[in-house]
């Protein structure tokens, strides 16, 4: 689609939309219960088996299973079980104390519960808050087309912008999440604590950046940087690439190169693998993008749904080989609920956007990363509702 092309949202009632979905909403929160919870758990036990198996013959010799294993419990650990623990979505739920938003991840349990390249308070907040309810919108941090301005330059030679776009995918976790999230809980901090009357602090939105705002952390140069290093970088290398591979140590010093190296390679692998999961939910040149917030209870529905898209899953097998993304739409419009009420919302939700006339994009995917992909090189633009500036 031209990026010129402004795409006017669904006219529908918006009051009777948002009332079906409300209902559907107080169904799905009076059956939360002890089923969420054995899912939850099995889902949590699933990525440790793949962890712990993957550890279990990384000490013999670089191989591609210990490399998949470890990088897939990695995946699971962040997008199943920290993803929906820290939305809340099992607060209502019967399970362990230690997998509520309270408990989970909070001071020391950070290291046995979610050890990532990730400041937990950092992502949550820049997950939860400004992703989740700035969707599609220039202060969205995740908007794919906005943060990728420099790629999608024509006078960019299209090799250099595979090799970037490479680098980023195999270093994502570490390059762009981490240091990002960072910055933006920095800049809350900044913002609380700034005298009234003084100029805005910069958004995710307007701030200068190459491609996002959390690449000046990247180098320890400035308090923030060296905050980032300490409190991201240091201290997840010092334990996946330091201690794990000493553990191995009285195998032998072969066993503990061994260990090192599908580490490094699982963590490449865990990248590349959420990267593909993760970045196609709202970027395609059928996905809206929004200026402002919504009016409305309806139109927060509806820029939620025309604003992400799902992938066909239906088992506890695709669905955790997807992160449970792959119910991105129904995710977004309700981010507290448990994985296993998504699978079972999504029919409904899509007969109810059928009624109403609302699209609701599931592709495999394999589709949605080829969309993305035309976004990322500037071959495609996403829709812009109107009143969304369009760049030159």
């Amino acid at each position: 689609m031209d990026g010129s092309t402004v795409v006017p949202l669904p006219q529908i009632d918006r009051s009777a939309f948002a009332a079906e979905l409300a209902a559907l909403r107080r169904e799905l929160v009076a059956d939360i219960g002890l089923d969420d919870a054995a899912h939850l758990l099995r889902m949590e036990r699933w990525g440790r088996l793949c962890t712990a198996a993957g550890y279990a013959c990384a000490w013999v010799v670089p191989n591609p299973i210990a490399v998949l294993l470890i990088g897939m419990g990695n995946v699971a650990r962040w997008t199943m079980v920290t993803h929906h623990v820290m939305h809340r979505g099992y607060d209502k739920a019967p399970v362990p104390e230690r997998l509520t938003s309270a408990k989970y991840a909070q001071g020391w349990r950070r290291w046995l519960d979610w050890p990532d390249w990730m400041d937990p308070k950092a992502w949550a907040y820049e997950h939860n808050h400004l992703h989740h309810f700035h969707t599609g919108e220039v202060d969205d941090p995740d908007l794919v087309e906005h943060n990728a301005w420099l790629l999608r330059l024509r006078v960019m030679p299209r090799p250099l912008k595979w090799m970037l776009v490479l680098l980023l995918m195999l270093t994502w976790k570490l390059s762009y999440y981490a240091p990002n999230t960072l910055w933006a809980l920095q800049q809350r901090q900044l913002r609380a604590a700034q005298p009234e009357g003084e100029s805005p602090l910069p958004t995710p939105g307007n701030i200068w950046r190459l491609l996002y705002p959390g690449e000046r952390l990247l180098l320890p140069i400035t308090r923030r940087g060296i905050a980032f290093w300490w409190r991201c970088v240091l201290p997840n290398a010092a334990i996946k690439f330091g201690l794990v591979p000493a553990l191995f140590l009285p195998l032998g010093t072969w066993a503990w190169a061994a260990v090192l190296i599908n580490s490094v390679l699982a963590e490449l692998y865990a990248n590349v693998h959420a990267f593909a999961i993760i970045v196609p939910n709202h970027a395609g040149d059928d996905v809206w993008r929004f200026e402002g917030h919504p009016r409305d209870r309806g139109e927060f529905y509806l820029r939620q749904i025309v604003g992400s898209v799902n992938y066909p899953g239906g088992s506890d097998r695709r669905d955790f080989l997807m992160g449970y993304l792959n119910y991105q739409i129904e995710h977004h419009l309700w981010p507290d609920l448990p994985m296993l009420k998504y699978r079972q919302a999504a029919p409904r939700v899509k007969a109810i956007c059928e009624r109403f006339g609302v699209p609701y994009v599931e592709e495999s995917v394999f589709e949605r990363f080829k969309r993305l992909w035309a976004i990322l090189m500037g071959d495609a633009s996403m829709r812009r509702a109107p009143g969304v500036a369009v760049p030159g």
